[in-house]
């Protein structure tokens, strides 16, 4: 067996090609409001994980002014068919007017990272 082989065969058994999955991201402006939407997310089953990133500064251009500020950012990894939903939590819960979620779908990943969020987050409607 070539080393060529050994690698495909391994890479089809550890990653996975897909777009059923995807990372949102999110600002905020504190650790409690990030802390609050994690929470939320996570317990109703909407998202797998968030991560919270402190440490951001944020250059930006809000009602004709250049603003620059300090912020978190959470990185959110859920189902794609759940996203619309977490975009309607973050805008319930956010305390910004208008909240940064913008979403990727995830295309290639460890396979067992993203059958675990498969678990975790069931699919619309559907208890897991």
């Amino acid at each position: 067996m070539s080393s060529g082989t050994a690698t495909t065969q391994e890479t089809a058994t550890t990653t996975t090609t897909t777009t059923e999955y995807s990372i949102a991201f999110v600002t905020t402006p504190d650790i409690n409001a990030s802390n609050k939407l994690a929470r939320g997310l996570v317990e109703k089953k909407l998202v797998a994980c968030v991560n919270i990133i402190p440490g951001l500064t944020s250059i930006y251009e809000w009602e004709g002014k250049i603003n620059e500020d300090p912020e978190y950012l959470l990185m959110i990894k859920t189902r794609t068919c759940r996203v619309e939903e977490v975009i309607r939590f973050v805008r319930e819960n956010h305390p910004y007017s208008v909240a940064e979620v913008i979403s990727v779908p995830i295309a290639n990943g460890n396979a067992p990272y993203l059958e675990w969020i498969g678990k975790v987050v069931p699919q619309s409607g559907h208890p897991n």
